[in-house]
């Protein structure tokens, strides 16, 4: 059986050196970590995240804001008020909760984000830092960064000679993905669902990332012995066993039978989805670090 590689105990190590560094940016320069969090309409699995992440950014110490707006919320409105926050020095990260109500231009409202402040790592100056390997300034989208740091615990942070296949193409996870491996010396291989010859490809991959967004789409049959699996996926699928109507979490691997062949596997969930808010804090104090003057700060 493979290793399975604990996101949650890595999310809480992540979390306690961010907390740590935020309480000594506190005592060296009087600065207070500021995250703003938008959330536009009422959009229940947003609420929930959006309180997940308020949540940890006081338990870091952090100054944590919430602005919720109705849904029939102006686009103009949402991007004046990003605006103001631009313009606050007391914030360092802010954050718009996607997805936007039909009426409000999503790539216009992250835009309007200061790319000093996109602790998403979704503005195009971050993209294109990413892209460049300018990776000091750079912020990372959060799921393809905790991911890396998931693979860093089981190979270092040097990839040379290994081969990666990132199966998803997103601007959120696919191509940030693929862009960390590359920076990080790993050959790397992006591959979609409409890739020929997808499971061939796959079994030559050292480290596997998958993230395309099909339940158990990766099956063990795909999976060279000894490979690194990451699963970026989050199904919700039908669970009759459990009772009538009841569902269940799966990942974009099948992962019993994955784990009989990988070195090492992310479980799903309690794999990457932990490292997702830890990287948000991360980035969130890595921004007033930056903004002090001071050396971006490792996790």
């Amino acid at each position: 059986m493979a290793e399975v590689i604990d996101g949650k105990a890595v999310a809480a190590d992540v979390i306690a050196k961010v907390t740590s560094a935020s309480n000594d940016l506190a005592v060296s320069k009087d600065v207070t970590p500021g995250l703003a969090v938008i959330i536009v309409g009422e959009d229940p699995a947003s609420q929930v995240y959006v309180a997940a992440k308020s949540r940890t950014a006081k338990e870091c110490g952090f100054n944590s804001l919430q602005h919720t707006l109705p849904a029939d919320t102006s686009e103009a409105y949402l991007i004046d008020l990003i605006d103001i926050l631009n313009r606050d020095r007391t914030i360092h990260g802010i954050l718009v909760q996607l997805p936007l109500p039909d009426h409000i231009d999503a790539g216009k409202v992250i835009q309007a984000i200061a790319p000093e402040k996109d602790v998403d790592g979704f503005h195009f100056v971050n993209v294109g830092k990413l892209g460049t390997g300018e990776l000091e300034t750079a912020f990372v989208p959060c799921t393809p960064a905790g991911s890396m740091l998931l693979i860093e615990r089981v190979h270092g942070k040097d990839l040379s000679g290994l081969n990666a296949v990132v199966v998803g193409r997103s601007n959120i996870v696919g191509k940030p993905m693929a862009n960390l491996l590359l920076a990080a010396n790993a050959t790397v291989t992006v591959a979609h669902s409409r890739t020929k010859n997808l499971p061939e490809l796959c079994r030559g991959a050292d480290i596997l990332v998958a993230a395309v967004g099909r339940p158990e789409m990766i099956r063990g049959e795909w999976v060279k012995p000894g490979t690194t699996v990451i699963d970026v996926g989050i199904n919700r699928v039908t669970a009759p066993e459990k009772g009538n109507g009841k569902n269940r979490l799966v990942g974009d691997v099948a992962y019993a039978e994955a784990a009989d062949r990988a070195g090492a596997i992310t479980p799903v969930p309690g794999g990457v989805g932990p490292m997702t808010i830890a990287l948000l804090m991360a980035n969130t104090l890595t921004s007033a670090y930056l903004a002090s003057n001071l050396p971006r700060p490792q996790f």
